[in-house]
């Protein structure tokens, strides 16, 4: 009688990562070297941003993806910060929108130009002001526009709204010691965080409550990690009590024990977990490691599943993660990281293998836009929604981007609201103007502006058809000439 090992089923066992040609690489950039376990680098369809070396305050390079090769010393840097920048976040509702946290105790806001930047910017369009020691943690509301969540070294957690520069929350009271990370739930009306005191926290961030901890989620002394998964539940990463990393996954509901817990290696750098939700796959990028670890989570036993491991030569100083509507849906990309060397930056696309050239729906369900599902007041009235989801098939074209401007009011996509100005913030508000405010006047101006290029369209081919009756008589003139007939 033969015995067969069964494989478990999934169109992810063979995911495999291929790092770019040289030429694809962002050469000769010093990234920089602050001691903070961050990713240095974020990415959005348009733009990849990361955090460099700066004599004399905090600066990130921001770069058009397109800008590959080697990148000039003297290429303007966003370097309005007075100390080291230690975190960086791209707005999901706007490409050319990043929000960046510093040494200097400040979280500034910033409106890229739309084609990269021709000179250093120095000038956000707002700055928030609330926090007393450093901020290393910047991540935007994944649903609401112009949410912004912010952690400093105080130990505190404070929540914008940056269209009106003001606070909205100020939880001070959750975290008895240094905040590693935090991470929004699928539609933002929780958040988890993981501290210091190796406690992983759910908290309702409107009402300032902690909804559940779980004490030592990881024994060890190291520093910890915990995101949020879309069915809600917390995957984690961390330190054994004998410095092991490890994995682990968490029901909300009962936090007593992990529903899975795994132990890696015995490297001493942090593990970073990029998710992605359409695919149900979590990347473990370890700081200073030369190698990125797969894991598929499913909901049978034993949960997290090994999927791979990409390898490389050179060890990570940061990463970053494109989201999914820029990668290439053609090719059978399902992630693209931007690895960080200490001079370049190289991107890794992870691919499953497919013989056909048709679009995979089984890759590539619907995902997250860049549309807000709502606006910054809708949310604090106490307000949820899931993301707006849209299609990949048709290799997603974005729409135009709004602006983010400075106003007396909240223009940001309903000038009807009134902003109140706080003592906290260097302006009183800030605004992105919608692209499609104005609806009502959409029809009437598109049928004007059709009517015009249709004139312009006749005109021409009236004079086209003139000049080519001007041409063939020249021709015939030039030719009796050449005949001696003229």
């Amino acid at each position: 009688m033969s015995f067969r090992k069964v494989v478990r089923q999934s169109k992810f066992r063979h995911v495999f990562g291929q790092p770019v040609k040289n030429d694809q690489c962002y050469e000769d950039i010093r990234v920089s070297r602050v001691t903070w376990d961050s990713t240095f680098c974020a990415v959005n369809p348009k733009f990849l941003a990361v955090i460099v070396e700066a004599s004399g305050g905090g600066a990130f390079l921001v770069l058009p993806l397109n800008k590959t090769g080697r990148i000039d010393k003297a290429y303007p840097t966003v370097c309005g910060h007075t100390g080291p920048v230690l975190d960086i976040d791209w707005c999901p509702h706007n490409d050319e929108v990043i929000a960046s946290g510093s040494e200097d105790c400040t979280v500034m806001v910033w409106q890229i130009p739309e084609n990269g930047l021709a000179s250093p910017l120095t000038e956000p369009v707002v700055v928030l002001e609330g926090h007393t020691k450093r901020v290393g943690i910047v991540t935007w509301h994944p649903t609401a526009r112009n949410v912004l969540l912010s952690a400093g070294c105080d130990n505190v957690v404070l929540i914008w709204n940056v269209g009106t520069a003001e606070e909205l929350y100020r939880l001070d009271t959750l975290h008895p010691d240094l905040i590693y990370n935090v991470s929004w739930n699928r539609n933002g009306s929780l958040f988890c965080s993981a501290c210091k005191d190796k406690s992983v926290r759910i908290i309702d961030p409107r009402r300032g409550t902690l909804v559940a901890e779980r004490e030592k989620a990881h024994e060890g002394a190291r520093p910890m990690r915990a995101i949020f998964l879309a069915d809600g539940k917390v995957f984690t990463t961390g330190f054994s009590r004998m410095s092991e990393r490890q994995l682990a996954l968490w029901d909300p509901e009962n936090l007593e024990e992990p529903m899975a817990l795994q132990e890696l290696d015995s490297s001493n750098g942090a593990l970073l977990p990029f998710y992605d939700p359409d695919t149900s796959v979590v990347y473990v990028c370890g700081k200073g490691d030369s190698s990125i670890r797969y894991f598929e989570i499913t909901d049978e036993s034993p949960y997290i599943h090994f999927l791979n491991t990409f390898t490389s030569k050179e060890p990570q100083r940061g990463m970053g993660s494109m989201p999914k509507r820029g990668l290439e849906v053609s090719k059978c990309e399902i992630a693209r990281f931007y690895k960080l060397h200490e001079r370049k930056c190289e991107p890794i696309v992870m691919t499953v293998p497919r013989k056909s050239d048709l679009f995979q729906d089984d890759l590539y369900p619907d995902t997250v836009g860049p549309e807000a599902a709502l606006e910054a007041e809708e949310w604090v009235s106490g307000r949820d929604a899931d993301p707006i989801l849209i299609s990949l098939r048709e290799a997603y074209v974005p729409s135009k981007q709004r602006d983010l401007k400075v106003s007396r009011r909240n223009v940001l996509s309903d000038s009807r609201l009134a902003s109140s100005t706080r003592p906290g913030s260097s302006i009183s508000a800030v605004a992105i103007a919608d692209a499609t405010s104005g609806g009502s006047l959409v029809g009437a101006g598109e049928a004007g502006k059709l009517e015009e290029v249709m004139q312009e369209l006749r005109a021409l081919r009236a004079m086209v058809k003139e000049q080519g009756e001007r041409i063939c008589r020249l021709e015939e003139q030039l030719g009796r000439m050449e005949n001696g007939d003229a």
